[in-house]
């Protein structure tokens, strides 16, 4: 699937980018960053993906880095958003962590071309975009820990290192992104409530 197939429909990420152009050159930077790595894409293979001539590119996006933090900005946005949504839903504190892996995992899966490049390519951001990053990284374990602290707090789970199990849940989602197969076995919504049935028992969920 191309990052054009994984951002089609109402769910896009990118429906923020405009121009049009601007979009296509995104996409395209996606792609290319996928495929061979931030350092190994020059400015000239993203406009040629993008059917463009590599001065359009600056037209839209001052240098190569600033293409990488918005993706990255974006992607680490929307799925911050989609576990804060889940950690404010009702339920337990179990069926809030279920659900926010599910999304998570599923976001990672559905869109892992896209997700790669989000979270594999930080160290290339310059120092100031990579704070940023960072900061959102930083919301993104908050919303996961506070749903296990609460889950401990109310008897729920059992988690000696709140800190360390809240790494170990995202890691575990965000490695999706490097195996997954569109093509393969299972779906995303699968591997979804695969995983969210494996951090429940890695939190000790009380049945």
């Amino acid at each position: 699937m191309s990052a054009a197939e994984e951002t089609g429909g109402e769910d896009t990420p990118w429906s923020e980018v405009t121009p049009e152009a601007a979009r296509r050159l995104l996409v395209a930077a996606v792609e290319a960053f996928a495929e061979r790595g931030y350092h190994a894409t020059t400015t000239r293979d993203i406009a040629g993906r993008a059917g463009m001539s590599p001065a359009a590119l600056y037209i839209h996006y001052k240098t190569k880095e600033e293409l990488l933090h918005r993706i990255s900005r974006i992607g680490h946005e929307r799925a911050l958003r989609l576990l804060e949504a889940a950690a404010s839903g009702d339920g337990t504190a179990a069926d809030r962590l279920a659900d926010a892996v599910r999304s998570f995992v599923r976001w990672h899966a559905e869109r892992h071309t896209t997700a790669r490049v989000v979270q594999y390519e930080l160290e290339a951001l310059g120092d100031g975009h990579r704070a940023e990053i960072v900061g959102l990284r930083r919301k993104t374990d908050a919303v996961v820990r506070g749903i296990i602290s609460e889950g401990v707090r109310a008897g729920e789970f059992e988690v000696p290192d709140v800190p360390g199990t809240t790494l170990a849940v995202l890691s575990l989602c965000i490695d999706v992104a490097r195996w997954f197969n569109a093509q393969g076995s299972r779906t995303p919504d699968e591997v979804g409530a695969l995983y969210a049935g494996l951090v429940l028992r890695m939190v000790g969920a009380q049945r």
